[in-house]
């Protein structure tokens, strides 16, 4: 890198365990972490894909959320390892932005796809006889289309401004991957209009679709609330509670990243958030759906008995 001036040719990742004494168990830890999330991923799309009962609105968006969940992970976890086992740090200024880029793209998808899957169980529970009119196989089609196409153009456009910046004095990027706060800290200039993008970027895919989702959630509860039954409000509160869960670990994990606050342990608590969201919730996400979904394991008990 030229110091003061100009942009890098390469940057150094610096994550917070680089410096741990107790790396090998925190290389098995994540690889662990990072395999089964990816066979429980893959085992869900296979059941989904191969079960037609299955074909059904919601669980061609849980078959996309596992299809994100695997490659969001891919996109960290590899470059991670490969740092661990080998203490190589560096990477190109064209690899550091094809991580951004895709960390980007399935971060956007992952935003909208969990609003998508809330109005699923809005129409599902407060809208059940226009379900399947509103929710009609084209339309669940064109929505995945219309999912990726939009975060696949708004990636591009965010990852080709990042590209812009120009990074001074430092190439060290205390972080996991490229991230926005991280390129943020040591980049001196182009910071306006790229602050602009992010925040334009924030409100369209990530706000926006946590505020539609928590509204379909309050209009659900409401519905949940005025049943009579018992058995009844569990049986319909059982639908939605484990999306439910999905988008709160998610947004949570998220949002501790692009809230924390400026101190001493920023960067530590920053990556921590990002291995919860970037690592572990994919391997949550399909054992939460899972392990509340009947359909599902009964799909799985059907597949292994063809086998």
């Amino acid at each position: 890198i030229t110091t003061n001036q100009s942009s890098a040719e390469d940057f150094q990742i610096v994550p917070f365990f680089s410096k741990s004494k107790e790396t090998p168990y925190i290389f098995f830890t994540i690889l662990t972490i990072y395999l089964f999330g990816l066979l429980i991923n893959i085992v869900i799309i296979t059941v989904i894909c191969k079960d037609h009962r299955l074909h059904t609105p919601m669980y061609l968006f849980l078959c996309n959320l596992s299809i994100i969940d695997v490659c969001f992970s891919t996109v960290i976890v590899p470059k991670a390892l490969h740092m661990l086992i080998t203490s190589n740090n560096k990477v190109s200024f064209t690899q550091c932005f094809t991580q951004f880029f895709f960390y980007v793209l399935f971060g956007t998808t992952e935003d909208t796809l969990l609003f998508t899957m809330a109005y699923d169980r809005y129409l599902a529970i407060c809208r059940p006889l226009h379900y399947h009119q509103v929710l009609s196989r084209r339309t669940c089609l064109g929505i995945i289309v219309g999912i990726w196409s939009s975060a696949c153009m708004n990636s591009l456009l965010i990852t080709t401004q990042a590209s812009k910046l120009t990074f001074c004095s430092s190439n060290k990027i205390h972080h996991l991957f490229c991230d926005f706060k991280a390129l943020f800290k040591i980049s001196c200039g182009g910071l306006k209009k790229f602050f602009n993008l992010v925040y334009f970027e924030i409100l369209v895919f990530v706000f926006f679709p946590f505020l539609f989702s928590f509204i379909s959630y309050i209009k659900i509860i409401t519905i949940i609330v005025n049943i009579k039954s018992q058995v009844g409000r569990r049986k319909v509160f059982s639908t939605c509670s484990s999306h439910l869960t999905v988008l709160l670990l998610y947004y949570t994990t998220a949002s501790s990243v692009l809230l924390a606050p400026n101190s001493k342990y920023s960067d530590i608590l920053e990556q921590s958030c990002s291995v919860l969201y970037t690592i572990v919730t994919p391997m949550l996400n399909p054992l939460i759906y899972t392990l509340r979904n009947k359909e599902v394991k009964e799909a799985l008990k059907r597949l292994v008995r063809a086998k």
